[in-house]
């Protein structure tokens, strides 16, 4: 397991006040990229970037930037979403959209917010239920939108998308949760942990273990108070006969989390992995 990379990533994301979200997401491919060239993605970006500062003067206002911005995006370098293969991970890495100019929501999102920042249009991300959204303040008012088209949304559009939700997690009409709780912006460590949670749950689906370890450990870098990452890690460890680191994992979970409801469960795992050490 590359120790190098994992340093890496972990001096990324060590400081919340200097948080390169856009590095940071980029270097997470390395677990299945290992020859990734993370610097030469943050050229490839920051070339795009010249071309994008080189439209905006200083007069303009942020409301002809953002239409600069999203003419430039979508329709000149042509970003949308993978409609054919939305599960696919490289929709999610950065250095493959950069070449196929399809990706899902949060990693176009993280494109976007840097193209924002490089001519002072102050983009946020914004964790909506099952769909990465961006906000930013006007002076018209706050604008709220879709990473995958550019299209604004309005109030009433994301209660529509958001009810559906509210139903599946059991809030019943008479809870009506306001909208806003849902748009409040994400920091970047927030917004890089939704984006390694895609990507865990696009690798658990498709059961590639080694692949869902080296999201795992990024996780627990990113996250080092989140105990049910240190469980899953060694869940994922015991998926590849790492049976001791996983039974460490495991173990410290129990002792941390120790109102959590599947103690049980974990607590028999252990077990049984202790039963499968010995046979070996």
């Amino acid at each position: 397991m590359p120790t190098q990379q994992l340093d890496y990533f972990a001096t990324l994301v060590a400081d919340d006040d200097h948080f390169p979200l856009t590095e940071a997401a980029i270097a997470v491919a390395q677990h299945a990229y290992p020859d990734l060239d993370v610097e030469h993605v943050v050229d490839e970006i920051d070339g795009l970037a010249q071309k994008l500062h080189a439209r905006i003067s200083k007069e303009m206002s942020g409301l002809q930037k953002l239409q600069i911005l999203k003419l430039y995006f979508y329709k000149e370098l042509g970003f949308g979403p993978n409609q054919n293969n939305y599960y696919d991970p490289d929709n999610s890495y950065i250095h493959s959209l950069l070449r196929t100019r399809r990706g899902i929501p949060i990693s176009l999102a993280i494109l976007l917010i840097e193209l924002g920042q490089r001519i002072d249009l102050p983009i946020k991300g914004v964790s909506f239920p099952n769909h990465f959204m961006v906000r930013l303040s006007l002076p018209q008012g706050e604008v709220i939108i879709d990473p995958l088209t550019g299209t604004s949304l309005s109030k009433q559009e994301l209660q529509n998308m958001l009810d559906p939700y509210l139903d599946a997690q059991g809030y019943k009409d008479e809870l009506q949760l306001p909208l806003g709780i849902f748009l409040r912006t994400s920091s970047s460590r927030e917004i890089l942990s939704r984006y390694l949670r895609n990507l865990k749950a696009i690798y658990t689906q498709q059961e590639r273990w080694e692949r869902l370890l080296g999201i795992q450990q990024r996780l627990v870098i990113l996250l080092p108070d989140a105990l049910e990452e240190i469980r899953d890690r060694g869940l994922a460890l015991a998926q590849l006969d790492y049976i001791r680191p996983a039974i460490e994992d495991m173990q410290r979970y129990i002792e941390h989390a120790s109102d959590a409801s599947d103690i049980e469960e974990i607590q028999a795992q252990i077990e049984q992995l202790e039963q499968q050490h010995k046979h070996h």
